[in-house]
């Protein structure tokens, strides 16, 4: 088993060996041929094939060249259904998108560092800079889980009823479904790391 150095399920899914198998499936109901036609064409028994078919084995070269041979179809043809893909996003220094979000107040920035993984959560990393001149504000509330991780300056940051003072290496994680924002600028101006995880509609 890989070591990912993190608590997170190891993605051990045959992903490579079912989309094999259906694609030998595919291929060969369109020739109108049985799992034993196929083994005889091949060389290779039944059992085999109908594991192969349903992604249950990892098969070997041969064994994929033989069925190809027998389909009459380039290798390549087999793993034609297969696309795997790993989605990543790269943002260079000073190139996040500077947007607004919602109850955004004077003198904080918000700079996205990455978007448009795909999957079932959304992931919204922000680079947040308070400015001299920025306001105050605990009325920030939406769904999922944010982790802050201070960089420079200090703050007192508020999250439903409880104040954490917060200085640089300082790490906060909480429901983002309770009220939360910075209550007292300490030093300004200051950056924060700012990570929202939230599930996708």
């Amino acid at each position: 088993m890989l070591n990912t150095a993190s608590n997170a399920p190891v993605d051990d899914k045959r992903t490579l060996e079912r989309a094999l198998g259906h694609q030998i499936r595919l291929l060969r109901r369109e020739r109108d041929l049985s799992v034993a036609d196929l083994g005889a064409a091949a060389g290779i028994s039944p059992g085999m094939v109908s594991k192969m078919e349903n992604g249950q084995i990892s098969p070997s070269l041969s064994s994929i060249s033989a069925i190809a041979n027998a389909l009459n179809v380039p290798i390549t043809a087999l793993f034609s259904a297969f696309e795997e893909r790993r989605d990543c996003s790269f943002v260079k220094r000073g190139r996040g998108v500077v947007i607004e979000r919602r109850g955004t107040k004077v003198g904080h920035i918000y700079e996205l560092l990455g978007a448009g993984l795909r999957g079932e959560l959304v992931l919204e990393p922000y680079l947040i800079t308070l400015e001299d001149d920025a306001e105050a504000y605990m009325g920030f509330r939406h769904a999922g889980v944010e982790f802050i991780y201070m960089l420079t300056g200090e703050v007192i940051y508020r999250h439903a009823d409880q104040d954490y003072h917060l200085k640089p290496g300082d790490a906060l994680m909480f429901d983002a479904q309770a009220l939360h924002g910075p209550a007292k600028h300490l030093k300004t101006p200051m950056t924060y790391l700012s990570v929202i995880v939230y599930p996708r509609d």
